[in-house]
């Protein structure tokens, strides 16, 4: 953000000024209760759950001219209140409208990223995944015994999975062999 001497001061002093306001007794509330109805004006609201874990805590969509413009947690939900894990407060970021549509590379020392169809995007990672597993898998263990291990890849799970893709996910790591599996989820 860009700030000039002149907005700093005057950034600062309404600051001092709200905060002085406060001190005084002068009740806000009115304006708290206006400025919250302002981002849900016209929209409609639609209690879903959310998708992360087994708690399914209610989220509050609200949806205006069929476009989804923000989400929160349920105050009317006794599990949580309304208060949301981080997970569930970024739920609004997995909306396509937020996310990246295509895949996006940059070579290595490359200062670009550049955008890659998906079925070239996939080939590289099954390549790479390939490459490094035909190189590294661990067969057998000293004594012999079958372990079909790959000690030199890892996989990291992501909080914008659902259970499902979580457990898909888990799935084809051990599959694969990986051992080093760690999740953001994770208790």
């Amino acid at each position: 953000m860009d700030c000039n001497r002149r907005e700093f001061i005057k950034v600062t002093g309404t600051g001092v000024l709200g905060l002085s306001l406060l001190q005084l007794g002068v009740d806000i509330t009115p304006v708290q209760a206006y400025t919250a109805t302002l981002k849900t004006t016209g929209t409609k609201e639609i209690v879903t759950v959310c998708p992360f874990c087994s708690v399914s805590c209610h989220i509050v969509a609200s949806v205006r001219n069929g476009k989804l413009i923000s989400t929160e947690g349920d105050p009317e939900y006794p599990i949580n209140e309304g208060a949301l894990c981080a997970k569930g407060a970024a739920l609004f970021t997995m909306t396509l409208d937020n996310r990246l549509q295509k895949p996006m590379y940059r070579a290595a020392g490359a200062t670009r990223w550049v955008e890659k169809s998906w079925e070239w995007t996939l080939e590289q990672i099954a390549d790479r995944v390939k490459k490094v597993r035909d190189k590294d898998l661990i067969l057998k263990n000293d004594k012999g015994q079958t372990v079909n291990r790959l000690e030199s890849m890892f996989f990291i799970g992501t909080s914008h999975a659902d259970n499902e893709e979580c457990a898909i996910a888990h799935q084809m790591s051990r599959g694969l062999g990986i051992v080093h599996i760690d999740h953001q989820a994770r208790t």
